[in-house]
């Protein structure tokens, strides 16, 4: 079998089939029925006759180098998609392996399954025996497993239903012991999900948001992963009520081609577009979760109205205090309020949208357009400078992917982006090393676009195995390494306590030549002109990623600011 797999033929079942199969090809088969489409993992005995039966069962499959890469490939393909992804690990060790994905992908609210062997209960002095149920809690995902063989089609499609309709990460263990008995070979009453109605907010609570929005001077709607759906809604609502228009960060991108959209709010925002935000009277935020990072630590949310819309009751509040909480699905909400203010006012407010306003949102909306004093040496290039040039190279019909650190907010922030497709963010666990996996699950998912990784060399470091995957896979990404030879967010947080750095700061490493020895195309970039290697790269279509190691100047991060800012 090869590393990489495309959706194979399903034959029919033949009339001589026997009336059981194994509990392994029961599970493979009730997730490929339920519309798992691809698998990222790690194959061991523990979980090769599962995986191999959804691939089968009409899955593709992606054999990554370390579980967690398969964790983070998968989480990004399903935020990609939109489709069920699964994680294939070994029992025990392959699980804990995955951890750190698992946690980012579960704290991001994306339906991923991660199929894991386990052992036996009785079978504690294994190696590989530990409590799964109880690591997988400890994370926030959901510990689901197969009981029996009698139960594992119901089992499968419970664990699926809390994915897909709750939102969830879910781990699905199954014992070996299991795995290997005889199993039902179609569940008894079919295989269905049950699918939820969804519904708006009340009557009240409608009429409550037009009233707002009809009285409001300076109206501004934010949008987060929660009003994906809901785009086209909120675009007409914004213009009725005169309202500006922005997002959380990992919603960035939703209203891309808005001219009254100021890109992401909090601490990826620019200058320009902070203030606007400060000075609105009202925010009315559709699935977003307003944290310390959309809010600049709840300072956005001073002298004005906020009124928060979600259907998780749990969501209300949970970062800082709202004025009021709206119970309903983002889509049907937005509709409903927008009926309701058509219905009273005819047509569109002007509210914020004044022509003195429209002139500082063009002049504040992309970071790349704003000035700045570059700090480029001849031996050092400035972050911003790096960034701009690149987004000026690189097609437009991209995936920007950033990883977590100091250099953070270059990536995330200067380099443009198509649509919310088109961003990957992945920061829910605030870890470094995940993004390089996680452009090769947006690069698998999305073979049209171009994947742009932003990682430091931290990071890097940490998750540089995975370029074999992408060598294997022949997928055209480009990973721009932001080196300062260090852990620069501890550099910088601890430099004016202490000259004691050598914990964070090291030697020079060539990573040109690590990724080159993958296989990749890859450059040194000092100045500017190194960067003429990427035009040679495009107009190659050599289907190898290009990894561009950037020596760059030092700066201080005023995006991580906020994170030191306050209890962790």
């Amino acid at each position: 079998m090869t590393s990489t797999t495309e959706r194979p033929e399903v034959s029919s079942a033949s009339s001589s089939s026997p009336p059981h199969i194994s509990v392994a090809e029961a599970v493979g088969s009730a997730l490929g029925e339920l519309g798992a489409a691809h698998i990222f993992g790690v194959v061991g005995s523990g979980n090769f006759h599962m995986t191999n039966a959804l691939i089968r069962a009409g899955a593709g499959f992606t054999a990554a180098r370390h579980e967690m890469g398969a964790a983070c490939m998968a989480d990004a393909y399903a935020r990609s998609t939109g489709r069920l992804t699964v994680v294939s690990v070994h029992q025990g060790c392959g699980l804990t392996n995955s951890l750190t994905g698992v946690t980012e992908a579960a704290k991001s609210g994306t339906p991923v399954i991660v199929l894991a062997g386990d052992t036996p209960g009785w079978n504690t002095a294994s190696n590989f025996y530990i409590d799964q149920d109880a690591v997988v809690k400890g994370l926030g995902a959901v510990a689901e497993r197969v009981h029996r063989p009698e139960t594992v089609w119901q089992d499968v499609a419970r664990a699926v239903q809390t994915a897909v309709h709750r939102r969830k990460t879910v781990v699905l263990s199954v014992p070996l012991d299991l795995q290997e008995q005889q199993a039902p070979l179609r569940p008894a009453s079919g295989l269905e999900l049950l699918r939820p109605v969804h519904s708006g907010a009340s009557g009240p609570a409608v009429s409550e948001v037009a009233k707002a929005l009809a009285t409001a001077e300076r109206p501004v709607i934010v949008a987060g992963r929660g009003g994906v759906h809901a785009v086209t809604e909120l675009r007409a609502l914004a213009e009725q009520a005169g309202a500006l228009l922005t997002t959380s960060a990992v919603a960035r991108g939703l209203f891309a081609h808005d001219p009254w959209y100021l890109d992401a709010m909090g601490g990826f925002a620019t200058d320009g577009s902070a203030e606007l935000v400060a000075q609105a009277d009202l925010l009315v935020v559709f699935g977003a979760a307003l944290n310390k990072w959309t809010t600049r630590n709840g300072s956005l949310l001073l002298g004005k109205r906020v009124i928060q819309v979600d259907d998780r009751r749990e969501a209300f509040g949970f970062h800082f205090p709202v004025d009021d909480a709206v119970l309903g699905d983002t889509r049907l909400t937005a509709e409903a309020v927008l009926g309701e203010l058509r219905g009273e006012a005819g047509g569109s407010r002007t509210g914020y949208r004044t022509e003195s306003v429209a002139q500082k949102v063009r002049a504040s909306r992309h970071w790349c357009e704003q000035p700045f004093e570059d700090t480029s040496t001849e031996t050092h290039i400035d972050p911003r400078l790096l960034t701009v040039e690149l987004d000026k190279k690189l097609p437009d019909h991209r995936v920007v992917v950033p990883d977590g650190g100091n250099f953070n907010a270059y990536p995330a922030m200067l380099f443009r982006v198509p649509d919310n497709t088109g961003y990957c963010l992945g920061l829910a666990f605030q870890s470094i090393g995940l993004a390089l996996s996680m452009g090769v699950g947006a690069a698998t998912a999305l073979r049209d676009r171009l994947p742009i990784v932003g990682v430091g060399d931290g990071g890097f470091m940490m998750s540089h195995v995975e370029l074999d995957t992408a060598v294997r896979m022949q997928l055209r990404m480009v990973v721009v390494v932001y080196n300062d030879h260090a852990y620069g967010a501890e550099v910088h947080h601890f430099a004016h306590e202490t000259d004691e750095l050598d914990t964070v700061v090291f030697p020079e490493t060539d990573i040109a030549s690590i990724a080159r020895g993958y296989g990749c195309e890859a450059v040194t970039v000092r100045t500017a002109d190194d960067l003429a290697v990427v035009d040679q790269w495009l107009e190659s279509n050599v289907p190898v990623p290009l990894v561009i190691d950037a020596r760059i100047t030092e700066f201080p991060s005023w995006v991580l600011a906020h994170s030191f800012e306050g209890a962790e």
